[in-house]
This record gives C-alpha cells, sequence and structure tokens, in this order.
C-alpha cells in the first residue's frame, strides 16, 4: 500500500519520471513483466512447498531477498544513482518476490492456526490493513504535515531533520517497509509453528509437483462451470486488480497531488474497501453470488468511466469551477472531492467483487474438491496477472495520456463480465 499504490509510485511517476506518462508506462511494464515470472513460478512453488513440508526457511529467505531492494528506494529521486533501468530491474525483482511471499504464506496458514484457518485468514488481512493506515497517518502526521498546517498536535517541522522539498517522506516509504518485512519475519520465525521435513529431495518435489499441477487442470474437466468461472474471473480479475495498483499513480499524474495529498488519499481509500465486504456479505445471500459478481463489475466499469474523465477542471468528463470551496490543507476544490467520491466507489465495488467471487466458487465445486479449485482459483489469480500491467503499459505509450493507459482496463472487465454471464449457477449453494 505504502510502495505501490498510494505514497513511493505515485511520487515516482510525478516527481522522477520524466513525465507523468512515461512513468505510469515505466511501472506498467515492470507489472507485466514480473506478472510473467509469476505466472512461471508461483503455480510450481506451491506445489513444491507442499511436498518439502517447511514453509518457513524458504518464506525467510524471499523476504530477506526483498529487504535491501526496498530500503534502497531512499536513494531513487531526480539525478540519483538509480537510473531507469535499474529502477525497472528492481521493481520486477520486488513485485515477484512479494508475490512468493504469499504462496509461502498462504501455505503456512493451516500449519500456523488448525482448525481456525478462516479467522487467522481474516485477522491477517485485517491487521495488515489496519498496519498499513496507521503507519500512513504516522507518516502524514510526522513528516507530511509539518509547515503545512499549524495544529497544535502536529509538529512544527519534520521529525528526524527530513527535507520536504527533496520529497524524503515519500522515499523514506522504502525503508519504512523493509523494517517493517523484517519485524514480521522476526515474529514468524519465533513464534509460528511449521510442517515437519518429509524427506522429499528438491529436485524430486520438483518433478513430482509438475504432475500435481496436471491433476489439478483435470479437475477442470469435470466441473465446466467452474471452469468457465475460473476463465471469468482471471479476466475480470485482472482489470481490478490493474484499477488498483494502477489508481494512485493516476491521482498523483492526473491531479497534481503531492505526497501529503496520497497520504490523505489512501488512508481514505483503504477506510473506505473495508464497506466492499460487507456489500458481498449483505448481496450474496439475496441475489446469488453470480448476480452479485455481474452487478460489481458492472459498477466498476461505469465508475472507472467517470473515473477518467476526473481533472482538476472536470467532474466525469463535464467542466465543472475549480475554484476552491474552503481554506484547507488538501482536497478543497469540487473536481478533488469528486475524484475522491468516485474512488470509493470503485474500492468498495472491487473489494466486493473478491469477496462474491470467492463465495459463487463454493456454489459451483463439490465440497470434497473444494481445496483443489481453491488452488486453481489462487492459480488464476497469477497466471494471467501480467495481462493488465501490459494493456496499461500498452495503452499509455500508444496513446501517450495516463488516462488511454487506464481505459484500457475496461476491455478485461468487460470480457470477464460476459464469460460470466455464461456461467451457469444455483442462488443457493
Amino acid at each position: 500500500m505504502l510502495i505501490t499504490i498510494y505514497v513511493f509510485m505515485p511520487y515516482y511517476v510525478r516527481v522522477v519520471a520524466e513525465t507523468p506518462v512515461a512513468g505510469q508506462a515505466l511501472v506498467a511494464l515492470a507489472g507485466q513483466y514480473a506478472g510473467w515470472g509469476v505466472a512461471l513460478t508461483a503455480p510450481l512453488l506451491g506445489v513444491i512447498v507442499d511436498r518439502l513440508g517447511p514453509r518457513k526457511p524458504a518464506l525467510a529467505l524471499t523476504v530477506l531477498l526483498m529487504i535491501p531492494i526496498y530500503a534502497m528506494m531512499w536513494f531513487v529521486y531526480p539525478g540519483g544513482p538509480i537510473g531507469t533501468t535499474l529502477f525497472l530491474c528492481m521493481l520486477v525483482a520486488k513485485s515477484i518476490l512479494f508475490a512468493w511471499t504469499e504462496v509461502f504464506h498462504n501455505a503456512l496458514l493451516l500449519p500456523a492456526a488448525p482448525g481456525q484457518t478462516a479467522r487467522a485468514s481474516g485477522m491477517g488481512l485485517a491487521m495488515g490493513n489496519a498496519i498499513s493506515v496507521a503507519v500512513l497517518l504516522f507518516v502524514m502526521w510526522a513528516f507530511s504535515l509539518p509547515g503545512v498546517v499549524s495544529w497544535g498536535f502536529v509538529p512544527a517541522t519534520p521529525l528526524f531533520g527530513l527535507d520536504q522539498a527533496a520529497h524524503e517522506p515519500a522515499r523514506l516509504a522504502g525503508p519504512i517497509v523493509s523494517i517493517s518485512l523484517a519485524i514480521g519475519l522476526a515474529l514468524i520465525l519465533w513464534g509460528v509453528p511449521d510442517v515437519t521435513g518429509k524427506g522429499e529431495k528438491l529436485s524430486s518435489a520438483a518433478r513430482k509437483g509438475v504432475a500435481d499441477l496436471k491433476a489439478m487442470f483435470s479437475e477442470l474437466k469435470r466441473e465446466r462451470e467452474a471452469a468457465k468461472f475460473l476463465f471469468a474471473r482471471m479476466l475480470y480479475a485482472d482489470g481490478k486488480t490493474a484499477i488498483l495498483l494502477f489508481s494512485g499513480v493516476l491521482a498523483a499524474g492526473t491531479m497534481g497531488w503531492g505526497t501529503l495529498e496520497m497520504l490523505a488519499y489512501g488512508i481514505l481509500m483503504s477506510i473506505v474497501a473495508v464497506a466492499g465486504g460487507f456489500l458481498a456479505a449483505w448481496l450474496d445471500p439475496r441475489i446469488g453470488p453470480k448476480a452479485a459478481v455481474l452487478i460489481e463489475i458492472a459498477i466498476t466499469s461505469m465508475v472507472l468511466v467517470a473515473l477518467l474523465g476526473t481533472r482538476p477542471t472536470r467532474i466525469a468528463w463535464m467542466p465543472v469551477d475549480s475554484t476552491p470551496l474552503f481554506d484547507g490543507p488538501m482536497f478543497t476544490t469540487l473536481p478533488e472531492l469528486a475524484f475522491i467520491g468516485i474512488a470509493a466507489i470503485s474500492a468498495i465495488s472491487i473489494t466486493a467483487a473478491y469477496a462474491s467471487s470467492r463465495t459463487l466458487l463454493t456454489y459451483l465445486v463439490p465440497a470434497e474438491r473444494a481445496g483443489t479449485f481453491f488452488g486453481l482459483y489462487a492459480l488464476s489469480g497469477t497466471a494471467t496477472m501480467w495481462l493488465g500491467p501490459m494493456l496499461v503499459a500498452w495503452g499509455t505509450i500508444a496513446t501517450q495520456s495516463q488516462q488511454g493507459g487506464f481505459a484500457t482496463v475496461l476491455v478485461l472487465l468487460l470480457a470477464g463480465f460476459g464469460m460470466l454471464l455464461t456461467v451457469n449457477a444455483p442462488k443457493r449453494a
């Protein structure tokens, strides 16, 4: 949340890159290349670690490789020692490694919380989101608001002597994430149970893992509706993920928001997104999860069109007065407030679709084979995760416009919507 969505990447696009368009294209290319790497490696890593047994050694190695990459982001500034090519390599590497940590974290869930996996999974996501919001609030209070407002509870100058003019509050996001990764890894190594070793050699685990993947795919032949759903989800989930990944970049480049505004924007979106889970929980039992997902995709698509047409002097493509409505440190014009409102609806619909999609799969497959199909569900989320960034990169380069690049996401949303219409799903499980 600090690096990819709300703070560092928007800073890079707005300040370091030659233009916001060039910055968005670079970030999208990094996502495309990383997606190829994840698609080729993550599914096999999952089945290999299942055969080897212990998850913590692989998780520790992956996190230790990530820590210096994030720390180096402090040195990313105009004219700094990290050039465009090296920065692109850093983005690709950290994205692949981050996806690998998700594989190992998920595999650690069963031994870590036997009989309480649902509770542990939900609490883990909730705590991660809460910590992200807390860090965003701290960075805003300690480094971005000082000198901008004269509120009594805000320091008069940035803590630790950070220079706002040198964009050090945004650059500090990298070291902050490095520290958080080290603390989290230490806690896991110290207090989380792991699976005992099974005595399998790595070469044997890899060979048998390929056979395991083939067996998973054979399940699709027997459950056609589930197969169609997984293909549809692969498309619309790529589109929704691309919106999440590039929403901060779009906001910074289009609205001209700095680190302070992006911190506040990130906090608001993180809080609002929680409502998506409640929306899915309310819709699914009333109209069925298939209809709920269709509605959520439709809302995301319509909101995206409105968001692309919202700029400092426009709201949903309509010209408006951009005179400040009140005195304040941020978000003082009607277009800025509209952008936040539209983005909030998008965040809610995206979160709801993720939740409803998981429910829909349980309606489509026999309970005794749910584990296998959730393995395929996870695979459908990684196999083409490069597609959204690739389309954004192509669109941005072709149109030389951030909005033009972002508009390509509509193709994935509409394709997934159309495919989901063909799925025959019951309203009750």
